[in-house]
């Protein structure tokens, strides 16, 4: 049975960190590509950053390009987004998704082709 479960949500400042975890069961790794996704109230969903089986290679929307690092431990079957100098504008649900092939996607932002994905956890930017 897969299951995804996002935890380290919460409230931050503007500038603060915050680290997600994704925690999983009976997905697959490598050779799939992971990723975290985040929708504010209104918007539609954006894909945050993307990487691929045990870490190789990853990407980032231009919006975080610089302040959030997607990484991977296989071996504790978690993902992780380490969120820096937040903005305002980073306050959302936060997802994570996992196992997409690597042939037919790539690292697209899109959230098509994932299999799996998580509950969300919330993310709150305060001045």
């Amino acid at each position: 049975q897969v299951q995804l479960l996002e935890s380290g949500g919460g409230s931050v400042q503007v500038g603060g960190s915050l680290r997600l975890t994704c925690s999983t069961s009976g997905v697959k790794y490598y050779g799939k590509t992971w990723g975290w996704f985040r929708q504010a109230p209104g918007k539609e969903r954006e894909g945050v950053a993307i990487i691929y089986s045990a870490g190789e290679i990853s990407y980032y929307a231009d919006s975080v390009k610089g302040r959030f690092i997607i990484s991977v431990d296989i071996a504790k079957k978690e993902m992780y987004l380490q969120m820096t100098s937040v903005k305002l504008e980073d306050t959302a649900m936060y997802y994570c998704a996992a196992d997409r092939g690597w042939s037919e996607y790539g690292l697209s932002l899109s959230g098509d082709g994932f299999r799996y994905w998580g509950q969300g956890t919330q993310v709150t930017v305060s001045s």
